[in-house]
């Protein structure tokens, strides 16, 4: 899926182009993956569609099962709205997909920020290291999260930077609308480029640099509540994967910084690291970043 979201579709910008797409390739491509995703997710929901016709009830419901639920009361109810197991799977799909793959993402990037900025690197890990020290189990850890108030504004920065969806996902507009004395005719497909939104020098000082410091007495988040700032998007249709992600994020980057310390390998200075991103649904690293980490000796968990 990834690999796929790096290409481009002239469908979406010129309708009447869309065979281009099975001439590429690239339609095919993508029917390869809704396969591969129906023999995954398939014989998962079967089987709960299966206990449910036995009355077999499992003392924890899942995320399925409430939307098996959900499904059922739906047809019974007769309602307009239906919810089909293909909607299903689009939803777990895009819940973990979302909270999971771009989190990898964000993660490198972090990464690729903190070596590019030796001094951020030190203050990041400096913390992580004193906030941490003699946790002992992966509870603890996870209790002092809310400590690591640097990682948070690293984080915060990182997504400025570099957003997970750079142009977020696509909206169609239902009627005809006027924005800024643009016309916007009805079923346009819309793009919101976040990535430009958070380097846009009118709501940034220095909208290039990491500076994770900028976020220290600013009131900004990235929840939806402040438009300068929306790596997940805003309103009822923000990223439904974006607690998964922070959570993730928080976690495996707070780790990392812990238990290793790191190098550019065949000495590559900072100023050296290159940079550049690649072209996609989600806004990857052009060259995956190599990296030579060094055991932290001092490591406080078991």
């Amino acid at each position: 899926m990834a690999a796929a979201s790096s290409g481009f579709s002239i469908g979406d910008l010129y309708p009447s182009l869309k065979f281009i797409s099975t001439i590429s390739g690239m339609k095919g491509q993508l029917q390869d993956i809704v396969k591969r995703i129906d023999t995954l997710m398939d014989p998962i929901i079967e089987e709960h569609m299966a206990k449910k016709k036995q009355g077999i009830k499992d003392q924890d419901e899942d995320l399925i099962d409430v939307l098996l639920n959900f499904h059922k009361d739906n047809l019974r109810l007769n309602t307009d709205f239906s919810l089909t197991t293909n909607n299903i799977k689009a939803i777990v799909v895009e819940l973990f997909g979302g909270g999971s793959d771009k989190s990898s993402t964000v993660i490198e990037w972090a990464i690729s920020e903190l070596l590019k900025n030796p001094t951020k690197m030190a203050k990041a890990q400096d913390e992580v290291r004193r906030v941490l020290q003699g946790s002992e189990t992966i509870i603890n850890y996870e209790a002092n999260l809310d400590k690591l108030k640097y990682l948070k504004l690293v984080i915060k920065e990182t997504l400025r930077l570099h957003p997970p969806f750079p142009c977020l996902v696509p909206r169609e507009s239902l009627t005809r609308c006027e924005i800024d004395g643009y016309e916007i005719p009805t079923k346009t497909r819309i793009f919101i480029n976040a990535w430009a939104i958070g380097r846009n020098p009118k709501h940034w000082t220095n909208p290039e640099e990491f500076n994770p410091e900028r976020f220290e007495e600013s009131s900004i988040d990235y929840k939806g509540m402040h438009f300068e700032l929306i790596p997940f998007g805003s309103g009822r249709r923000v990223c439904p994967g974006m607690g998964l992600s922070i959570t993730t994020i928080e976690l495996v980057l707070a780790m990392l910084l812990y238990h290793f310390d790191w190098k550019l390998p065949y000495g590559i200075g900072p100023e050296e690291l290159d940079m550049d991103e690649n072209f996609g649904i989600v806004g990857r690293r052009k060259i995956d970043l190599q990296v030579i980490p060094l055991l932290y000796t001092f490591s406080g968990f078991k």
